[in-house]
């Protein structure tokens, strides 16, 4: 998951460390108004800051993840193949790459608001459309404008809700934003155990998972309508940004963060089809995804005490280490403990990972700092989009998920060894 936001860096002296991330560090998706006020009412930002977490978790925990929990149930519904698995899986990552690089210019100025609520109620139509076919090439169109409706309601909301947190100086509101994605796979988790509306009407399982998904997002999408503000506009929006120089930390920093997008997507995909492939049972596959969603949720704000003491570039290449071995752990403990472990593991570092690395490009290029994201940003939807077509490729072949999760942890142990060896310069050029 490619998530446009920055966190905070201890060194810095500006605004944006007050509330945790700096909304400009997105993909100036939005402007801050210079004559809005410095604090807003606390309940008024309570609000927001729930409307946000709400928001991600329809457009990240149901639009994109849930596609994890409902996997074994669509491959045993529709025949699927993980080769066709991880191609439907790729055509949500195509789209969501496409709505980030579309999202990146000026059209929607003025319109955040209304073009979040339209993504979100897409997102909900969507859902509940991947419960009405079982060809593969209409799940990918689905999945595709899924991604499209995901990158749009992430970025566009996110402006609002961290541009009202930054304006209030208060860090507790990009830690409850983003901690809805976590929310939203914990709850997605619940939704396909329950199965409220299988065998409902003739439903199939993954036909009820997918309807459930829909309703709930539905109630999502009514509940954000209802709380988040509008946000006012000044100016035209940044300047023109210099070309981008390419130094060594910086082309490091983009290789590893679009093969970590390789790593991380593959267990992100087939996490709980590995659970039921050793006859885990249903309570396993619910458990692996739920423990997956609590640790993402709470991940970002527990990695931030190693900040001081590891540093970004330090704990950014920890957060690959401890991926890596967390796939490890997933093929090589015997069942039920290895889909809850590297759930655990997964859930711990990938939005960290994804929040830290993007923090760390962007300040390696401070006279262009959008442009770092933007490359940044497509060496990653790059290695998530290989990722899962490769992961179906070999798993098809081998008849198993063990040989694409080590070829995974192989990236990500050499991703993050590769940044432990650079820290060195990466460091000097973070000027700490």
């Amino acid at each position: 998951m490619s998530t446009l936001y920055r966190l905070p860096d201890r060194d810095e002296k500006h605004v944006g460390t007050a509330s945790g991330i700096d909304p400009r560090g997105m993909v100036e998706a939005e402007a801050l108004p210079t004559s809005a006020p410095h604090a807003l009412a606390r309940g008024s930002l309570a609000a927001t800051a729930i409307a946000g977490a709400i928001a991600m978790a329809v457009t990240m925990g149901f639009g994109r993840f849930s596609y994890t929990p409902i996997l074994p149930a669509m491959m045993a519904d529709a025949g699927l193949s993980p080769a066709d698995a991880g191609l439907i899986a790729s055509a949500n990552f195509v789209g969501y790459l496409a709505g980030a690089v579309l999202a990146a210019y000026g059209w929607a100025h003025g319109h955040e608001r209304r073009i979040g609520l339209a993504a979100l109620a897409a997102t909900t139509l969507l859902l509940a459309m991947m419960g009405l076919t079982s060809s593969v090439l209409v799940y990918s169109a689905i999945r595709f404008l899924a991604g499209l409706a995901s990158a749009f309601a992430m970025i566009f909301v996110s402006g609002i809700v961290l541009g009202q947190g930054l304006l209030a100086k208060s860090e507790h509101v990009p830690s409850v934003h983003f901690g809805g994605v976590g929310f939203g796979i914990a709850l997605s988790s619940l939704c396909v155990w329950a199965a409220p509306l299988a065998g409902v009407a003739g439903l199939s399982a993954s036909q009820g998972d997918w309807f459930t998904g829909a309703l709930v997002a539905l109630a999502g999408t009514v509940l954000v309508a209802a709380l988040l503000p509008g946000s006012e506009h000044v100016g035209n929006g940044a300047g023109r940004e210099a070309p981008l120089s390419w130094t060594r930390p910086l082309a490091v920093m983009t290789l590893t963060y679009g093969f970590f997008g390789f790593g991380y997507v593959i267990t992100a995909t087939f996490l709980v089809a590995m659970a039921r492939d050793p006859g885990g049972g249903h309570s396993v596959e619910f458990l692996a995804w739920l423990i997956t969603g609590i640790s993402a949720a709470l991940s970002i704000y527990l990695w931030r005490f190693s900040v001081p003491r590891l540093g970004l570039a330090g704990v950014y290449a920890a957060g690959l280490l401890v991926e890596a071995a967390g796939l490890m752990l997933t093929i090589s403990l015997p069942s039920p403990y290895a889909p809850l472990v590297g759930g655990l593991m997964l859930g711990a570092t990938f939005m960290m990972v994804t929040a830290y690395g993007l923090q760390i490009g962007r300040q390696l290029a401070p006279e262009s700092p959008r442009r770092a994201l933007a490359f940044m940003t497509a060496a990653f939807g790059i290695g998530q989009i290989v990722g899962p077509l490769v992961a179906g490729w070999l798993a098809e072949r081998t008849g198993s998920f063990a040989l694409p999760t080590l070829v995974a942890a192989v990236v990500l142990f050499c991703c993050g060894a590769v940044v432990v060896v650079e820290l060195p310069r990466i460091r000097a050029a973070l000027g700490r």
